[in-house]
């Protein structure tokens, strides 16, 4: 039997690579051969959890960020061909590539289950935009649905909190879009310096410097019954953390609006009242139901360099140095894990 390495969770904390069976092709399948796959802050929270969604017993697949080469197609695979540049949408057709499904592209080849009834699920890369960059759009695709969902314009102003790779990818698109007027708030130097490169008009460390002034002398002041607050149009959450969205809300000016961009595993407290007083505008944003055909133009587009995001690369079988670093603020953004 032909086999490969995958990277599996087995268990809380327990992620191994394994050797398994090089998928089958169905009829409306496509194999993709991966060069390049990122590991994601999801990826650190479902080994932390034990993986979710798998069957009980079976190991939980990761990889979800990647691009490569179309390895093989289905009988009734048309539209698609072997050697095709792509990058896949994890999460079409229902398939939730490393996210809980059942294939995941840490690994050599991953399967692409159905593209016959789901025609966005794999999207052909120019051949302008690197496979580095081809593994970014997913990421970049995350971020510019929270963008949208902020209902930002160009010539507000925005808070980013949280400075990693989903919050830089922000940074990003919010600059594509024109918005220029961004401060970035995180406690790792590291990555503050990233936002600064990437077009962060100011960064404040969240440990160290005053948020409060810091914001209000970047973005000016509106006044609430007698009390001035930041004239901060939006705030686009990017921890996950309660007690930094609530921070945001507290800190939040008349009419700002809030966007939910970190993964929260636990309730916050609101009150209400502060909600009606400030007529906050309060949304979510899960995914990218439209977003990556657009990132595919934004990097076509030449406006944008994602390259210093990308701040380490590992071979497959460096997995857990790979890993180590990802976990670390201090040293990383976003780390690929490359297959050879």
């Amino acid at each position: 039997m032909n086999t490969m390495p995958l990277v599996q969770i087995h268990g809380i904390d327990d992620v191994r690579i394994d050797d398994v069976a090089i998928p089958d092709v169905g009829k409306t399948d496509v194999l993709v051969r991966v060069s390049a796959c990122g590991i994601c802050g999801s990826d650190l929270g479902y080994i932390a959890q034990g993986g979710i969604l798998t069957p009980p017993g079976v190991p939980m697949p990761l990889g979800h960020e990647f691009s490569g080469a179309i390895e093989s197609v289905g009988a009734a695979v048309h539209n698609l061909h072997p050697g095709q540049r792509v990058t896949v949408n994890p999460m079409a057709a229902g398939s939730a590539i490393g996210n809980g499904g059942l294939e995941g592209a840490l690994a050599p080849l991953v399967l692409v289950r159905d593209v016959v009834g789901c025609a966005d699920a794999v999207l052909l890369l120019p051949d302008e935009i690197t496979d580095d960059q081809g593994a970014l759009i997913e990421p970049l695709s995350v971020a510019m649905h929270g963008v949208n969902q902020s209902g930002l314009q160009p010539g507000q102003k925005v808070l980013v909190m949280g400075a990693g790779p989903i919050g830089l990818c922000a940074v990003i698109v919010l600059k594509y879009f024109g918005i220029d007027d961004i401060v970035v708030v995180d406690q790792s130097d590291t990555r503050l310096a990233l936002a600064k490169q990437l077009g962060a008009r100011a960064i404040v460390h969240a440990s160290r410097d005053n948020l409060a002034e810091m914001l209000s002398d970047a973005h000016g002041t509106l006044d609430l019954m007698g009390m001035p607050m930041p004239a901060t149009n939006a705030f686009i959450e990017a921890t996950g953390v309660g007690a930094v969205l609530e921070q945001v809300i507290e800190l939040s000016g008349p009419g700002a609006s809030i966007t939910v961009l970190g993964v929260h595993k636990a309730p916050i407290t609101l009150d209400p009242l502060v909600l009606l007083i400030k007529e906050l505008h309060i949304t979510g944003s899960m995914a990218y139901p439209v977003e990556f055909p657009v990132v595919v133009e934004m990097l076509m587009s030449g406006k944008v360099d994602v390259s210093a995001l990308i701040t380490h690369r590992f071979d497959l079988a460096d997995f857990m140095q790979a890993l180590a670093v990802a976990r670390d603020p201090q040293q990383a953004a976003k780390v690929l894990v490359t297959m050879g």
